[in-house]
């Protein structure tokens, strides 16, 4: 996520001088073949063209709001999951106790069963990411076909994305968080956290045959894990389930065609104005105006994967440290990790 207010003039030239390069020499191309050849056969007059780029506009504006319902439903998500695991916490403390033993456990054994439950917890938040951060064919990253496409957003990864930071905490926080009879199990799994929380109802079942809850405070905890499946389930649909490919094809290949055609109704609208010079005065207009529909393109294209591991993406570390933060605090641990900060004014 780019905390920055606002994009500088270096980020977006990062962002697109290739299609700004480009869409320079389009437009000088075509110029060019204009002013020594006499094209006049290839004027296109205005009124298509603009009734073109308006349907093309209102095109990208269907898929950009699209991409960005599926960037904002990720983050309401994320926000779910951030409530979800206070509450765990809170009421796991709350419910776990002697009160309905006969004979009490000692203090010591009931705050770690409350450890054993929320560094199981938060075992499930590091889990989930990294799950989530797995790419799909259809993504930037998943692009293995095209080796040029993809180590050049590996590169945008190290610069923009998860690369940023020093991407091991899965494998760190796992083995803190779990013990290593659990580990050994669950990461031969397909699907790690959902048997993470799989663990935690079986506890929750050993913890109700010991009389440590009733069952009111059973049936209340393992609503809150249910509630886990359904944030997990929702994420997954997001990952899984791609924008459809008509509408995102489909939005490459209009803008294609209009910016292709853009010179040839361009030039002769400028050549009124200057016969001598139109075509030349035309391109830095043709470039720029191919930009802008570019840029339209591309937001959106960065923006439907929201788990994909670049500047765009929801801050799923940052959060999962929040989640961290706050549960080791109601256990009362020391040496608490500090919060996630940015990096070149990215927050992964």
């Amino acid at each position: 996520m780019y905390v920055k207010k606002n994009f500088d003039i270096r980020g977006i030239m990062m962002f697109s001088w290739f299609h700004i390069i480009w869409l320079s020499v389009l437009a000088f191309v075509t110029a060019w073949f204009y002013g020594t050849y006499n094209f006049e056969w290839m004027k296109i007059p205005w009124l298509p063209l603009s009734v073109l780029g308006t349907a093309v506009a209102f095109y990208i504006g269907f898929k950009n709001n699209s991409a960005y319902d599926r960037l904002w439903e990720a983050r309401k998500i994320w926000g779910a999951i951030v409530n979800s695991s206070r509450m765990l916490g809170a009421t796991t403390r709350g419910f776990v106790g002697n009160q309905f033993r006969d004979k009490d456990l000692p203090e010591a054994e009931i705050k770690a069963i409350h450890q054993r439950i929320i560094y199981r917890h938060i075992g499930w938040l590091y889990t989930l990411r990294s799950q989530l951060l797995i790419p799909e064919r259809w993504e930037h990253l998943g692009k293995r076909d095209n080796r040029r496409v993809e180590k050049y957003h590996k590169s945008r990864v190290n610069r923009f994305g998860k690369g940023l930071f020093a991407d091991q905490e899965t494998r760190v926080e796992l083995k803190h968080y779990l013990p290593q009879n659990e580990l050994d199990e669950l990461i031969n799994y397909k699907n790690t956290a959902t048997q993470i929380i799989d663990y935690q109802s079986q506890d929750l079942k050993q913890l109700r045959e010991l009389k440590l809850i009733d069952d009111f405070r059973h049936m209340e905890l393992q609503n809150i894990l249910n509630d886990f499946y359904t944030h997990q389930g929702k994420c997954e649909r997001i990952k899984k389930f791609p924008l459809p490919r008509q509408y995102d094809s489909m939005s490459f290949v209009f803008v294609s065609i209009f910016i292709i055609l853009l010179p040839f109704g361009l030039i002769p609208a400028f050549q009124e104005l200057s016969p001598q010079w139109g075509h030349w005065i035309s391109m830095p207009f043709v470039a720029l105006v191919g930009w802008v529909f570019v840029m339209m393109e591309l937001i959106g294209d960065y923006s439907e994967n929201p788990f994909e591991g670049l500047g765009n993406d929801i801050p799923m570390l940052a959060l999962c440290r929040t989640i961290e933060i706050d549960l080791r605090e109601m256990l009362g641990d020391h040496n608490i990790p500090e919060p996630i900060q940015p990096v070149n004014n990215t927050l992964m």
